[in-house]
């Protein structure tokens, strides 16, 4: 061990039952639901969570145009594993790449015309299946708790990056 890593604590404050059941619950949700929206969205329309969400990001820019190291950092995921989404992609004809005459060291991604009518196909299902999982589940009071929460968390993540 190096001097710079810190061995556990004895004096470790470990989570509470209550904290404990609310972890869980957080990290049961965190784990399913991209599963559960990507199973209805492969059903529907042939597309992945991150596929749709991809495409929705895109069809929200100016010109459905959007950098891919700004698309990767929209879709948390890694511009490598982007880059292979984004071939799979253009085979299918929804997006394309092209060089940002602006800056020629980055590359840009397009929405294509077929890419474009994907994501209003999809947009009323996806928007459909969230409602039905997570809003109809919550009163007006719980749904502004969750967000206030999930706001308050989003910061400290953030914050550690």
């Amino acid at each position: 061990m190096s001097t710079e890593e810190t061995p556990p604590s004895a004096e470790t404050e470990w989570l509470t039952p209550d904290e404990l059941q609310t972890w869980r619950a957080l990290h049961g949700v965190i784990s399913a639901l991209p599963d559960v929206l990507a199973g209805q969205l492969r059903r529907e329309v042939n597309l992945s969570f991150l596929e749709y969400y991809v495409l929705a990001c895109l069809s929200e820019q100016p010109n459905h145009t959007l950098r891919m190291s700004q698309l990767a950092a929209l879709a948390s995921s890694e511009l490598s594993r982007l880059s292979h989404l984004m071939e799979r992609l253009e085979e299918r004809g929804l997006v394309r790449r092209a060089s940002d005459p602006a800056d020629g060291r980055f590359t840009l991604a397009l929405l294509t015309a077929a890419g474009h009518a994907l994501v209003i196909k999809a947009a009323p299902i996806h928007a459909e299946h969230v409602r039905h999982l997570i809003f109809d589940v919550l009163d007006d009071t719980e749904q502004r708790a969750l967000r206030g929460a999930l706001t308050k968390i989003l910061s400290k993540l953030i914050a550690a990056f």
